[in-house]
């Protein structure tokens, strides 16, 4: 993560260094307490309500146990799993920090976390509560204008699960088609 002071680029932080000597998420990132629109910059452009939030509390045994219950909308990797018994508020989305050098995008959120408790989809209405659609293509690469007619042929092997993370649990292929 590089940051700026003063619109100067400083080098960039080791989060495990920081983190391991003591030094909490907010000891640097005061700010974010505050943040209700913040836009995440990326690929997927998404606004978030940090204040909010941070407010709930550690969410981390509420994404662990979707997980544990089989209701997690995403792949799980063991490593992140048992990264799930942070205390810290921060570390619960943000997973992974504690050992790493620099923040990357795999230290962000996963939008199966995000379904841990925004699990009402409609899509294509609901996405655009959080991501900035005017800004970002959501759609899969995938989906292309033959789509309909290849993914119905099953020749893409698709499963559901690569489904559920935009389109829900209950969604049926029938609904669209």
């Amino acid at each position: 993560m590089v940051g700026t002071a003063g619109g100067q680029a400083n080098a960039p932080v080791s989060h495990q260094q920081v983190l391991q000597s003591g030094a909490k998420c907010l000891d640097c990132h005061a700010a974010i307490q505050k943040s209700t629109t913040a836009a995440r910059p990326g690929p997927m452009g998404v606004r978030f309500n940090h204040q909010f939030h941070l407010g709930m509390g550690n969410v981390a045994p509420l994404i662990a146990a979707a997980v544990d219950a089989k209701k997690y909308l995403g792949p799980v990797l063991a490593l992140w799993r048992a990264q799930l018994n942070t205390k810290d508020a921060c570390q619960a989305c943000h997973r992974g920090l504690d050992q790493a050098d620099a923040a990357t995008q795999a230290n962000f959120p996963h939008m199966a976390d995000c379904l841990v408790c925004h699990n009402k989809i409609d899509n294509p209405f609901s996405c655009e509560k959080c991501h900035t659609v005017s800004a970002v293509k959501l759609k899969p690469a995938s989906h292309t204008k033959d789509y309909v007619d290849t993914h119905s042929s099953g020749k893409l092997n698709l499963d559901k699960p690569s489904c559920v993370i935009c389109h829900g649990v209950d969604f049926r292929c029938l609904g669209c088609h």
